[in-house]
């Protein structure tokens, strides 16, 4: 009479074992060592697919086009108070100085601070309490050709 053995599972036998019997572990996986996706192996084993691509789509299809990052996507919005006008009036005079004026092209003049000296601004766009401080202290807010809020202000008229 023979005796019957209990058959085994792989599985069974395998437990605690990551691979399983399959070698390395991407072996095993769906995409297994060909790059994944579509035609995402394309530049790889000495570039054999490479001259067709190029043919099909151009050059433009391998390497990175266009903004590769959030961060340097981003416009950063130049801002200056009235308290970082006064604090640095000379040196602000003989960088974006001329003559009389202080052309501030580019930029938002915010009305945080107090300005002490008469002075004849130029910038961008201001904010109300900047202009109304600038006037206060016998100065000029001149808005810069161009600007949206000079526009706005035209197309209402």
């Amino acid at each position: 009479m023979a005796i019957k053995t209990k058959k085994r599972r792989k599985s069974g036998r395998q437990r605690g074992n990551t691979t399983y019997g399959h070698g390395a572990r991407k072996k095993w996986k769906g995409s297994g060592h060909h790059g994944g996706i579509g035609m995402s192996g394309s530049g790889k084993r000495a570039d054999q697919k490479k001259s067709l691509i190029i043919k099909l789509y151009g050059n433009e299809y391998f390497g990175k086009q266009g903004i590769t990052s959030r961060s340097t996507a981003k416009k950063e919005n130049l801002v200056m108070n009235l308290e970082q006008i006064q604090s640095n009036i000379d040196s602000l005079m003989k960088k974006y100085g001329k003559g009389k004026d202080l052309v501030l092209n580019g930029y938002k003049i915010l009305g945080e601070g107090e300005l002490n000296e008469k002075i004849t601004i130029k910038a961008k766009a201001f904010s109300e309490s900047a202009k109304n401080k600038i006037e206060k202290a016998g100065g000029e807010a001149i808005l810069i050709k161009g600007s949206e809020k000079e526009e706005k202000e035209k197309k209402e008229k």
